[in-house]
């Protein structure tokens, strides 16, 4: 069946798809309203590949759209042949910020020339928890003072060469000894611990003007007891929007990791960040679960929230898109 859902309200879902040229569902999500696609692996290879990979979902879009990428460094790259080696941010960061910002101009504008406009780095998690399965080395360090300064300075430079990044994973993933992909990690930090620590690198990005800032699927006891930062009101709106003065987008993790689907249907999910505050659902990998999410969009959303998220969409869509 066609995808049932308002223009405006798959403008709220950036997906994936497999392989190398846009598949049946992503033209047909496209042509319904979807202003952003995510890359992996899967669908890249050199830059003259990727370059056209970017042509054909625009002419598939027929209009301007956001292309998405995560490209930190170290093993966390989708982009790697032909593209320039950036090491880990940990070991970057030893190499001081001059070596930081120079691998950030460098990657945007590589990003920026194949089309890719919206790289979801830097990580600002600080690592703190050496059992983390699942930040360690993308960290840039376990000082959060050095974590806030270096990925400023990785934000300002990206940004100045046109292409969007993304501070993740707010409130704080570094800590953690569970990996959200498979569990929901909890941490039990008081708000002092979690401000002087987790939130001063988000403080650092967002007077840096970063565009987005990705929601961590945690549940963090002191700040809401009940759900992950993702579900949760009182962490998006309350500190990252209220205390924080966060303007920008708040774009969820993968809405199809363990830790949110492992615990409720996916459509209940979506339905819940963006009345949370999330802006932007990523919903990467599988197209049953992409349409479903497309779909429940149209009924259960708050009024006020989802006219919110619609509006900061638009402005990204128009300061970003292609």
């Amino acid at each position: 069946m066609p995808l049932d859902v308002p223009a405006h309200l798959a403008s709220l879902v950036c997906i994936g798809f497999d392989g190398s040229e846009p598949t049946p569902f992503i033209e047909e999500a496209l042509s319904a309203g979807v202003s952003t696609v995510i890359l992996f692996a899967r669908n890249v290879g050199d830059p003259a590949h990727t370059a056209e990979t970017c042509r054909r979902l625009r002419e598939a879009a027929g209009r301007p759209i956001v292309i998405a990428i995560d490209q930190e460094g170290g093993t966390s790259r989708r982009l790697v042949d032909g593209f320039t080696p950036v090491p880990p941010m940990r070991e970057l960061a030893r190499l001081g910020p001059q070596a930081v910002a120079e691998a950030a101009t460098t990657t945007a504008r590589e990003l920026r020339s194949v089309g890719i406009d919206f790289n979801f780095a830097p990580v600002v998690d600080v690592d703190s928890n050496p059992n983390n399965p699942v930040i360690g080395n993308r960290a840039f360090s376990d000082d959060p003072i050095l974590v806030a300064e270096f990925g400023s300075i990785w934000i300002k430079a990206m940004q100045e060469e046109a292409v969007a990044a993304c501070a993740k994973h707010f409130p704080g993933h570094g800590d953690t000894s569970e990996d959200s992909h498979l569990e929901l990690p909890r941490l039990s930090h008081d708000l002092e611990r979690l401000r002087r620590v987790e939130l001063r690198p988000f403080v650092a990005a967002v007077e840096a003007g970063v565009a987005s800032i990705m929601s961590a699927h945690v549940l963090f006891e002191a700040i809401d007891p009940d759900r992950p930062a993702t579900l949760s009101a009182r962490v998006l709106h309350e500190v990252l929007r209220q205390e924080i003065g966060f303007k920008g987008v708040i774009v969820s993790d993968d809405m199809e990791m363990d830790a949110i689907v492992g615990r409720m249907p996916i459509e209940s999910a979506a339905v819940e960040a963006i009345n949370a505050g999330v802006d932007l659902l990523l919903c990467c990998h599988r197209e049953d679960r992409q349409r479903i999410v497309l779909e429940s969009l149209a009924d259960g959303l708050d009024s006020s929230a989802a006219e919110r998220a619609i509006a900061r969409m638009s402005q990204f869509h128009a300061a970003w898109a292609r």
